[in-house]
């Protein structure tokens, strides 16, 4: 596995209010607090509309350090997203196509394997726990993970985009996103799915856990590389 991957260019500006943050004991405080902020039609629609996530999720991110809200209005979600671009034998790219949530729904993806990360973690980390929680099922439980992924540590770039989030209707969203290609070997060359085992297996709070819409399959293709969004 390469080195780590330097993120001195993160600055500030990537974490705007990052001082002015808000913490939540419980979802209930949390959805009480959100219920005045949120436009009424939006925040009934969490856990309902297809694809969506619902207040236990959001307040499981919060606790876990993988999202922080800004005390703003409306408020801002900030998350640091590693988007990794795994790479096949041809060229082409590993996309995750839809995803089969706990409750039964679809949530449409459309894009590279992407996973929220721990605080305090690097880009390369981030991607390699990404890759052997996504993809694990169909990797030979015997091989050290960090024995075939290898990142390329020339591919990483930063940008920040901002956009309303889809998991959670009406709440503005600021997403940092790292990015770099890796190449992943035993992988199926053709169409594939994988199961997560229990996307909130680390929670403390087992009983909010039970309640969040958590990921059960993951489905992915292999696409062009000049079909994926730059």
């Amino acid at each position: 596995m390469s080195n780590n991957i330097s993120t001195s260019s993160l600055s500030s500006s990537s974490n705007p209010n990052r001082n002015n943050r808000r913490n939540f004991a419980s979802p209930q405080s949390l959805s009480e607090w959100l219920k005045p902020r949120l436009p009424s039609d939006s925040f009934a629609t969490w856990g309902v509309k297809p694809g969506t996530k619902n207040v236990h999720n959001l307040w499981l991110e919060l606790s876990q350090g993988e999202t922080s809200l800004d005390d703003s209005e409306p408020p801002v979600r900030t998350v640091q997203v590693v988007t990794v671009r795994v790479v096949g034998k041809d060229g082409k790219i590993l996309v995750e196509s839809h995803q089969e949530l706990s409750d039964g729904k679809v949530r449409e993806r459309g894009r590279p394997l992407s996973e929220k990360m721990k605080p305090n973690e690097d880009p390369e980390s981030a991607a390699v726990r990404g890759i052997k929680e996504e993809l694990g099922s169909v990797i030979d439980g015997e091989t050290e993970i960090y024995d075939i992924v290898t990142i390329d540590p020339n591919s990483y770039e930063m940008r920040v985009e901002e956009r309303n989030s889809g998991s959670y209707p009406g709440l503005p969203g600021c997403y940092v996103l790292h990015i770099l290609s890796a190449t992943v070997q035993g992988l199926p060359e053709g169409d594939f799915c994988t199961y997560e085992v229990d996307e909130y297996d680390n929670s403390d709070d087992k009983k909010v856990a039970h309640q969040a819409v958590s990921v059960k399959k993951h489905f992915w293709k292999w696409v062009s590389a000049d079909s994926i969004q730059p």
